[in-house]
């Protein structure tokens, strides 16, 4: 499934592949999660995303593994982290028959969305965020978890890491992104819209623990990078439920 793309659906269709994950760069000194072990989810109690370290004694860097694919079935909870707001919000996703959905914060928190890969469409609705005033349901045909895992088929493997998490996490890290426009080397502009840092377990590509998001498709954040860390990731069916407010209108009576 995918991060929290909140874009339009005017949205170029890679980069809501890269937002629908999942997914970003490394965050500038000072933007990253703050450094801790503690595993709370209230407001401001941020885990130690931050505290990655190469591992000494790595397998050699010119073995690649495989590239990162999120299964059809899964289920997982952790923490939604804004930490240029001081925010930490409980988070859930799950999988189902290759349907996904991600949920961040609740009724009772300062920040609350949902993200979903429904029936070959990408959803997203947030419900509650800061200085926000627009809730619209936006969609995005076209879209699945076979054009998302393609998307991950161009990542570049950072290399094998460990996560300082309760308990340490050995990991393989990822780095996807979009870049506009697509020219040759050499000095040209670019933009570098949309990035993603990916952690995913050294012994199951299919297991994610912590991503990074960085760019546009964070756009209500004022330093554009979020971060989902994992607390569990099992490989059993989740439960995925479309929004009512995202579901199509129904035509008046009499109407075919």
């Amino acid at each position: 499934m995918g991060g929290k793309s909140r874009r339009r659906t005017t949205a170029p269709a890679a980069l809501v592949a890269v937002a629908a994950l999942v997914l970003a760069a490394a965050p500038s000194a000072g933007a990253g999660p703050r450094t801790g072990t503690g595993t709370g989810t209230g407001t401001g109690t941020a885990p130690s995303p931050a505290a990655v370290g190469a591992r000494q004694g790595a397998s050699d860097a010119s073995s690649t593994p495989p590239v990162p694919r999120l299964p059809r079935d899964f289920r997982g909870k952790g923490k939604w982290i804004v930490r240029d707001l001081d925010i930490t919000v409980p988070f859930t996703w799950e999988g189902r028959d290759g349907d996904s959905q991600m949920t961040a914060g609740g009724p009772q928190y300062p920040i609350w969305f949902t993200n979903l890969i429904y029936r070959d469409t990408l959803y997203t609705l947030t419900y509650k965020w800061p200085g926000l005033d627009e809730h619209p349901c936006s969609r995005i045909p076209g879209f699945n978890l076979e054009a998302l895992n393609e998307g991950f088929e161009n990542a570049r493997f950072v290399g094998p890491e460990t996560l300082r998490s309760t308990p340490q996490r050995r990991v393989n890290h990822w780095r996807v992104g979009v870049v506009l426009p697509q020219l040759p080397p050499g000095n040209h502009p670019r933009l570098p819209l949309a990035l993603g840092d990916i952690y995913v377990d050294e012994d199951n590509r299919g297991t994610f623990w912590q991503v990074l998001q960085f760019g546009v498709q964070n756009l209500y954040d004022p330093e554009l990078d979020e971060w989902l860390v994992m607390d569990t990731f099992e490989h059993r069916p989740g439960t995925v439920a479309l929004p009512r407010r995202c579901e199509p209108p129904r035509p008046p009576d009499g109407a075919w």
